[in-house]
C-alpha cells in the first residue's frame, strides 16, 4: 500500500489558472494578455504540448497567436519572426517550442526573444538574473512550477539536501540555481547529478528531496530513496501502447517517500500554469508601463 502523499500539480495548477481567469473577468482591460507560440516542424509531441498550452490560455481569456514554420527553416528566418513578435504590442509572452531542428542555432534563438517577453526564462538576461537572485526576471517554468508546488504543500527546503538528476537548461541547471537561493522556503543544499555521475544511488539515498529529470523510465527505485524523502518526477517518456512513464518507479517509491508527484498530473500541469502566470505578469507590467 502506497504511503506517500501526492503532490497534486493538476489541482494546484487549476487553482492558479482559475485565479488569473477571475482577475481578468473582474477587470475591464483595453486588451487581454497575448501569448505567441512558435512551432518549427512536425514534431507530434511538440504539437500536442502547444495545443495544451494554447487551450488552457485561451480558456481564461488570453489572446493566442500560433506560428507554424517549416522543418527546414533557417535560424535567421525564425529570428525575423521573433523580432516581429517582440515589436507586436498585442503579445506579452513568446514561447519557442523545443526541441528545434538540428540546423537551428538554439542560443541565437534564445537571445533573440525580448527578455521582457521571454516567459520561458531562457534568454541569457533572465538566466543571469536568476543566478544573481534578481527577482525582476522570469524564472524558467518547470523549476518555478516545482518550487510553487512545494510551497503550496508547505514543504520547506531550508537546510535540506536536494539531489537533481539531469543537467538540462530547461530543468536541472535552472532548478539548482533557484533552490539554493537565499530566500524563504529555499536555501537548499543542491547536488546536480547527470549521466556521468558515479554511484548515483549513494547521492539519492542521502537526499531529503530527489528530483528526476532525465527521461529514463523508472530510473529511481525504492532502494535509491531515503525513507521519508520528497520525490519529484519530471522526466517523461512514452512506453508501449503510448503509455506515459516517468523517471520514478511510482509504485515502489511511493511506499518509502513522504511526498511524491504523480506522472502524469504532477509537474507537467505546473509548468503550463507557470507559462501562463509569467505571461500574465508580463502583461501587467506592459499595461502599467
Amino acid at each position: 500500500m502506497n504511503t506517500a502523499k501526492l503532490l497534486d500539480g493538476k489541482a494546484v495548477s487549476a487553482a492558479i489558472l482559475a485565479t488569473i481567469g477571475r482577475e481578468l473577468e473582474n477587470s475591464t482591460p483595453s486588451r487581454y494578455p497575448g501569448l505567441a507560440f512558435v512551432l518549427v516542424g512536425n514534431n507530434a509531441a511538440s504539437q500536442t504540448y502547444v495545443q495544451m498550452k494554447q487551450r488552457r490560455a485561451s480558456k481564461i481569456g488570453f489572446y493566442c497567436e500560433d506560428i507554424r514554420l517549416d522543418q527546414n527553416v533557417s535560424t535567421q528566418n525564425i529570428i525575423l519572426e521573433i523580432d516581429r513578435l517582440n515589436k507586436d504590442p498585442r503579445i506579452d509572452g513568446i514561447i519557442v517550442q523545443q526541441p528545434l531542428p538540428l540546423q537551428i542555432d538554439l542560443n541565437a534563438i534564445l537571445k533573440a526573444v525580448d527578455p521582457k517577453k521571454d516567459i520561458d526564462g531562457f534568454n541569457p538576461v533572465n538566466l543571469g538574473k536568476l543566478a544573481c537572485s534578481d527577482h525582476s526576471g522570469f524564472i524558467p517554468c518547470t523549476p518555478k512550477g516545482i518550487a510553487t508546488l512545494l510551497k503550496h504543500y508547505n514543504i520547506s527546503l531550508e537546510g535540506r539536501e536536494v539531489v537533481i538528476i539531469g543537467r538540462s537548461l530547461i530543468v536541472g541547471k535552472s532548478l539548482a540555481l533557484l533552490l539554493c537561493q537565499k530566500a524563504p522556503g529555499l536555501n537548499a543544499t543542491v547536488t546536480l547529478a547527470h549521466s556521468k555521475t558515479k554511484n548515483l544511488s549513494d547521492l539519492t539515498r542521502r537526499a531529503d528531496v530527489v528530483v528526476a529529470a532525465v527521461g529514463y523510465p523508472k530510473l529511481i527505485t525504492a532502494e535509491m530513496v531515503k525513507p521519508g524523502a520528497v520525490v519529484i518526477d519530471v522526466g517523461l517518456t512514452k512506453g508501449d501502447n503510448n503509455q506515459i512513464e516517468g523517471d520514478v518507479d511510482f509504485e515502489s517509491v511511493a511506499d518509502v517517500a513522504s511526498y511524491i508527484t504523480p506522472m502524469p498530473g504532477g509537474i507537467g500541469p505546473m509548468t503550463i500554469a507557470m507559462l501562463i502566470s509569467n505571461t500574465y505578469e508580463a502583461y501587467k507590467c506592459n499595461c502599467t508601463s
